[in-house]
């Protein structure tokens, strides 16, 4: 654990703290990727499977147990509880086209071929690219909410802390972890834009818009 991680860690956690308020206060999803969610709640659903079998920390535990059920509470939020709301016409990636290649590439480049490794590598894979939807739904749209904004800062923040937090460790540790810090600087890279528009937009009070 250090500054870096735990400044990640809580960059993330308030990612999903805002898109909860957001769809509980406004009784609504509009703007929000359905197909982004049920990414993140894959990468989620495989990426923790250790917890039946691991026990590192009750801070791990308890990180992993709020991921887990935040990502399912926004699916049945989206798709269940304010369904009506939901701008499915808007959210029209294919994301079986992100799914299959990063299950795939899970299998060609893991740590080791085993059951819970490869699958822990496929939700790395997987989450670099689980934005997609979201940004492309807002790049359709021609504008995000202030709101949505904020998430989408927050979890790309998140994603940058982390590269720090690799960086510290190597410098720290001499401890590295190739396959997650090229899905991280993928991830990063695809915000870039989204972090431009939202310092020079967002933070000066007017409306985001991503070019279509």
């Amino acid at each position: 654990m250090n500054i870096f991680r735990l400044t990640g860690d809580l960059a993330h956690l308030l990612a999903i703290i805002i898109l909860l308020l957001k769809i509980w206060k406004t009784r609504s999803c509009a703007g929000i990727s359905g197909k982004s969610q049920i990414l993140f709640a894959i990468v989620y659903t495989t990426r923790y499977l250790d917890l039946v079998t691991t026990y590192v920390s009750a801070y791990n535990t308890l990180m992993k147990i709020f991921f887990l059920a935040s990502s399912y509470a926004t699916l049945y939020l989206i798709y269940i509880k304010f369904k009506a709301t939901y701008d499915h016409n808007h959210d029209t990636f294919r994301i079986e086209f992100l799914i299959l290649p990063a299950f795939i590439l899970a299998l060609l480049i893991n740590h080791a071929f085993t059951f819970l490794e490869v699958l822990w590598t496929f939700s790395i894979y997987l989450e670099s690219v689980a934005i997609l939807p979201q940004l492309f739904m807002v790049s359709k749209t021609g504008e995000a909410e202030s709101i949505t904004s904020h998430y989408l800062f927050a979890l790309g923040s998140y994603r940058a802390l982390y590269i720090l937090n690799w960086i510290y460790r190597y410098a720290t540790e001499v401890h590295y972890d190739l396959i997650a810090i090229v899905a991280g600087i993928v991830q990063t890279v695809l915000y870039c834009d989204f972090f431009y528009l939202y310092v020079t937009k967002v933070l000066k009070g007017k409306k985001l818009q991503l070019p279509a």
